[in-house]
């Protein structure tokens, strides 16, 4: 019953900031209802593209507490606390105004390079705290440290409390391995907008999308079709999407997605340091294909 409210299309919002790079909350509510009303199912605060790593404690509890007030039960909220200290991120959980939030969704640690054990036992310890479904997110382009199938099965099997895993390892092998031994209710979520369809035709339950917070619609009717089984029409979406998605991260994440929201008017194109906005080359590249998408 849990995983039901991370299935189909959930994005992971940006942190929108001002020039001075403090936090723009009217921007952030733009986005927000921006998504909603795109139909998407749920939405990821604080994740990698909310820039989760630059905000100080102090900046989470007022994000968190605008995405609650602004989302007002519209959609379920995931809330991204993870990293390298076990131990600091069960006090992060522990000390969280959980009120109005659904989820979590906990990055591998990075840096320290654990082993399967290690990783084992972190998850472990987090979903023992937690008072509410853990997503794990394997994303070894930025850990430095893979999840393997048999991790999370380990994991998926032995823990109530983790309902999910976000596969962002582009490892198709991998990522069927874990659907195939996974319980029933146990959901594996894309991690990656270019391979939606593949992870959905193999039996995942959708994704966690970047490219959602431009064009929630056109997300959604992807994901609607694939878990419908339409892929001829799931494939048409996909294509029209295909340098988009590319400009998503050819200058790092979320550079690109900033860049299409302040086109649109949603957003500042701001970033925090150590990332930067997107070069005028890829902004044009940008600019051209979206150009392209409103007059298809």
């Amino acid at each position: 019953m849990q995983m039901k409210k991370f299935k189909g299309t959930g994005v992971a919002i940006v942190t929108p900031f001002k020039n001075d790079s403090s936090i723009d909350f009217a921007a952030l509510g733009r986005v927000i209802n921006h998504v909603i009303n795109g139909g998407v199912n749920y939405i990821v605060a604080m994740g990698t593209t909310g820039e989760s790593v630059t905000l100080s404690k102090e900046e989470k509890k007022a994000i968190i507490s605008y995405v609650v007030e602004s989302v007002d039960n519209r959609v379920p909220i995931v809330y991204g606390i993870g990293g390298n200290n076990t131990q600091e991120v069960i006090n992060c959980i522990r000390q969280a105004d959980m009120e109005g939030v659904d989820g979590i969704l906990s990055v591998a640690p990075y840096y320290n390079k654990p082993t399967q054990r290690g990783l084992f036992q972190h998850f472990k310890e987090i979903a023992t705290c937690s008072c509410l479904p853990v997503i794990i997110y394997n994303v070894p382009g930025r850990t430095a440290c893979n999840i393997s199938a048999e991790t999370c099965l380990e994991l998926a099997h032995s823990c109530n409390n983790i309902v999910a895993v976000k596969e962002a390892s582009g490892d198709m092998a991998q990522i069927m391995k874990i659907i195939k031994g996974k319980p029933e209710n146990f959901g594996v979520i894309s991690g990656d907008d270019m391979l939606t369809i593949p992870v959905i035709a193999a039996g995942g339950s959708g994704v966690i999308s970047v490219l959602g917070n431009a064009f929630p619609a056109q997300c959604t009717e992807l994901v609607s079709q694939s878990l419908k089984n339409n892929f001829k029409s799931a494939r048409e979406i996909q294509f029209r999407f295909l340098e988009m998605i590319e400009l998503l991260f050819i200058e790092g994440n979320p550079a690109g997605v900033k860049d299409m929201l302040s086109i649109m008017n949603l957003c500042h194109n701001n970033v925090r340091l150590p990332l930067v906005p997107v070069t005028r080359t890829v902004h044009s590249r940008i600019l051209k294909a979206i150009e392209e998408l409103n007059k298809s």
